[in-house]
Formats: structure tokens, sequence, C-alpha cells
């Protein structure tokens, strides 16, 4: 939707609010068989991506997203080293996990397999670490391929959607969240991004605290951390495993951390722990 030729502005008619961008000019456009996916160029935030209409991210803020979806749950695993990202197609996410020496590889299923190539073209610096050894790249059903993973063969699963809609639906339903448990070891642990606080606290993140302990996971936390881009520019990531404490992490390991990050360090990681008043039942009772 736009308010005039020079402004792209995301609605979100049930909360009566709305984000805008100042464009310049479409990059790109294309349906693949599965989404719109459009790419413009705005005057203060870098190139925009869009799938079906909303945004996935700007080159300004992505960073905020992708760091807080990845660091700190690589940082809360004890020594993390067969990670699987479900969805994740710009790769950004891909490559914050490979900045972790310790992950021997990383897998990620995404369906749309175009979603790649244009970040590719269009966001090359989300996709460098794409040719990394380390990194093996499917184009399919994140569910699917979850189900049908042995059990125990991984130590992290990240699920990196689009809000709960669609084909993304399946993604935060009780029997994607059973198969998540049987494919993390004992010490595994599952994020998933979890929307706004501020509009989705008492639907979406309810609930996927119910689908979360349902499967068998007994502590489940939520970090939240700003995404401009985003409904309300408030938004979360909800981490669950099989015993550990959550609101514990490697805090030397990550202060000393030897890669670069825009957003993410030991201080933000415990401080996107702290919940807010309104939030504090449901967050902290792990």
């Amino acid at each position: 939707m736009a308010l005039d030729e020079s402004w792209f502005t995301e609605p979100m008619e049930s909360e009566g609010t709305a984000f805008s961008l100042k464009i310049t000019r479409k990059l790109h456009e294309e349906r693949s068989p599965f989404q719109l996916i459009e790419v413009y160029e705005t005057t203060h935030w870098g190139r925009l991506l869009l799938l079906d209409g909303a945004v996935m991210l700007t080159q300004r803020d992505n960073f905020t997203y992708h760091e807080m979806m990845a660091h700190p749950v690589l940082f809360t695993h004890p020594n993390p080293r067969d990670v699987l990202i479900i969805g994740g197609g710009d790769c950004g996410m891909l490559r914050e996990v490979l900045k972790h020496d310790s992950v021997q590889r990383a897998v990620q299923v995404d369906i749309d397999e175009r979603v790649t190539r244009v970040a590719e073209q269009f966001f090359p610096e989300l996709t460098a670490s794409n040719d990394d050894p380390r990194a093996e790249l499917l184009f399919d059903d994140g569910v699917a391929y979850l189900k049908n993973a042995p059990a125990g063969s991984f130590d992290v699963i990240i699920v990196d959607s689009t809000d709960p809609v669609g084909p993304a639906a399946g993604l935060f339903g009780p029997e994607f969240m059973q198969d998540a448990y049987r494919a993390l070891r004992d010490d595994g642990l599952i994020v998933q991004q979890s929307e706004s606080p501020i509009l989705h606290l008492d639907s979406i993140l309810k609930e996927l605290y119910g689908v979360m302990r349902g499967a068998g996971f007994k502590k489940v936390v939520t970090l939240s951390y700003p995404v401009v881009g985003y409904p309300s520019g408030w938004w979360s990531a909800t981490m669950a495993g099989k015993g550990a404490d959550l609101t514990r992490f490697r805090e030397e390991d990550a202060a000393a951390k030897p890669f670069e990050t825009l957003y993410y360090n030991a201080a933000i990681h415990r401080g996107a722990l702290a919940a807010p008043e309104f939030c504090k039942k449901l967050f902290t009772d792990q």
C-alpha cells in the first residue's frame, strides 16, 4: 500500500497503526511459486525487502533481528555444533550463526529459493557466508524436513519464520514443536521469532508458550529487542530447552566474542531477559 508514489506503507488494520518508509524506486518485483517478492530503494533505510507486501528487512536495521535471534541461543547452549535454521531465506541468520567457531554444520531450510537468489543480488552483505563449507542450503518445506530429521541430530534450532499465517502457520503448531523436541539433543535449544510483546502477548506469545511446554520443553524464556521496521518496533524471540536454566549463558564467552556485532553483547543479552511488568508472569515463569 502506498500513500503516494514516494512512500511505502504497511498498515496493521487490527491495531490501528502503520509503518512507512520513503522510497525512491522499485528495484525488483517477481511472484515466486510461494509469494510476491519486492525490493525497493529507500531514502534513509537502504534497500527494503517485502514478501507479500510485508516488511521483511531493511539494510539499516536488520542487524538487531538477526543478531538477537542467533547469538543469545548460541551463547546459552554449552557447545553448539549442529544448527538448523528453518526459514531465513535472506541468509542473514546463517551469516550470524557461522560467526561461531564451534558450529560445524548449519543447515538452512527455506521453502522459497527465489528469496535467497534475490537476497544474493540485492543484499549481498547478508549472503556473504553462503559459500562457507559448513553451510548447507536446502529449498524445501521446513515442517517436513524437521519431521524426517533423525532424533537428537541438532544442538540448536532457529525458527526464522514470517508471521504465523499461510505457509508459516505450521511452524507455530504443536506437531512441529514435538518434532523439534525429538530432533534436539538432551541439551538442545530452540528459539523462535515470537512477534511483538505489546501487540501479541495475549495471542501468539501465550499460545507459543503453551505449545512449547506441551511438546515437553521444561524451560521457556522470551528476550525482547527493537526492530524498527516490524509492527510496533518492539519484537521478541522465545527460547525453549529441555531443562537447563535459560537465564544463564556463557557470559565470559559472549563478552570476549571474537567477531563483530552491531547490537548484541553480553550486557544486551542480560538486559533482553528482563521482563516488563505486564509481561513478567509469562516471560519469567520458566
